[in-house]
C-alpha cells in the first residue's frame, strides 16, 4: 500500500500534465500565494513568518560572542540549522536531526553564505579573539510543499530586519545588520514527466527529482542544488532559470517592503 499510493498518484499527475494542468488547478509556473510578516519573535533579534499556501514557517536570528577560526581569525560566523517536527506533517519523527532537516538548513545556509550579503569580517570584534556569530533557526510548522523556497525566504527576511545587541555584549549601541543584498530561493520539481513552480504536497509525494536555485540582486545565480535522483537537461535548466530570474525578483521585492 506504501507504494501503491505513490505509484497511482504519479498517473495521475503524468495524465494532467499531458493537458499542461496541475493537480490543484495551476499553471505549470503558477506559485501560490505568499504572506511575509517580519519581527514576529519576542526573543529573537530578527524574525520571519511565512505562509506559503498552506506551508507554515518561522526563522529566528540570533547572535554570539564567539572564538573565531583559526584560519579565519577576522570573520565571524554564520549557522542555519532547520527544524522538522510531526507538528509539521505525519511523515517527520520526533529524535534526532534527520536527514532531511540536515539538507533543508544546508541548502538555505548554502544560498545565503555564496551570496556574500553579509560581510564576515565587519562581525570582527577583536582579531583572533572574539567575534560574533549569526544563527538562524528555521521552524516549519505545516509542510504542504515546498519548505525550501519558504524557509530560504523566512531566512533573509528575518537576517534582514535584525538587530545586533551589541550593548548587551558591550561592544556599543545596538545597531542593525548589514545585509548588502536580498537572495532568494526558487525551487523546481519534475512533476508528471515536466518541471513545475512551487510543488505542493501531492506533487512532491507524486513527483520526482528537484531543483533549486538562488540568485541575488541582478539576477546573479549563487547556489544550485539537486536533490534527488534524475537528471535535466540543457534546455529544461535553461528554460527554469528563466522562470527563476522573474520570480526570484518578486520574492526580494516582497523582502524589501518589509523594510519600507
Amino acid at each position: 500500500m506504501v507504494e501503491l499510493v505513490p505509484n497511482l498518484l504519479k498517473q495521475e499527475l503524468e495524465k494532467l500534465a499531458e493537458n499542461d494542468k496541475r493537480i490543484d488547478g495551476r499553471s505549470r509556473w503558477e506559485s501560490r500565494e505568499i504572506t511575509l510578516e517580519t519581527n514576529c519573535l519576542y526573543n529573537a533579534e530578527g524574525s520571519a513568518k511565512v505562509v506559503w499556501g498552506e506551508t507554515v514557517i518561522y526563522a529566528g536570528v540570533k547572535f554570539e560572542v564567539r572564538t573565531p577560526w583559526p584560519d579565519r581569525p577576522t570573520q565571524g560566523s554564520l549557522m542555519c540549522g532547520a527544524e522538522l517536527r510531526p507538528v509539521a506533517g505525519r511523515k517527520y519523527e520526533p529524535g534526532p536531526p534527520s536527514p532531511e532537516s540536515i539538507e533543508l538548513g544546508r541548502v538555505v545556509d548554502r544560498g545565503i553564505r555564496e551570496s556574500g550579503c553579509i560581510d564576515m569580517d565587519s562581525l570582527c570584534i577583536i582579531p583572533g579573539e572574539k567575534v560574533l556569530g549569526i544563527m538562524i533557526d528555521i521552524h516549519v510548522l505545516s509542510d504542504k510543499g515546498n519548505i525550501f523556497d519558504a524557509c530560504a525566504l523566512g531566512a533573509i527576511a528575518a537576517l534582514r530586519t535584525a538587530i545586533v545587541p551589541a550593548e548587551r555584549f558591550d561592544i556599543g549601541e545596538d545597531y542593525p545588520l548589514s545585509v548588502s543584498m536580498t537572495p532568494t530561493m526558487c525551487s523546481f520539481t519534475r512533476v508528471g514527466g515536466r518541471y513545475v513552480l512551487d510543488a505542493n504536497e501531492k506533487e512532491e509525494l507524486g513527483g520526482e527529482e528537484r531543483i533549486h536555485i538562488t540568485l541575488g540582486d541582478q539576477g546573479h545565480l549563487h547556489s544550485l542544488q539537486k536533490g534527488l535522483k534524475g537528471t535535466f537537461t540543457p534546455a529544461e535548466f535553461d528554460e527554469i532559470l528563466q522562470v527563476a530570474q522573474n520570480r526570484c525578483k518578486e520574492l526580494a521585492d516582497l523582502v524589501n517592503a518589509q523594510e519600507e
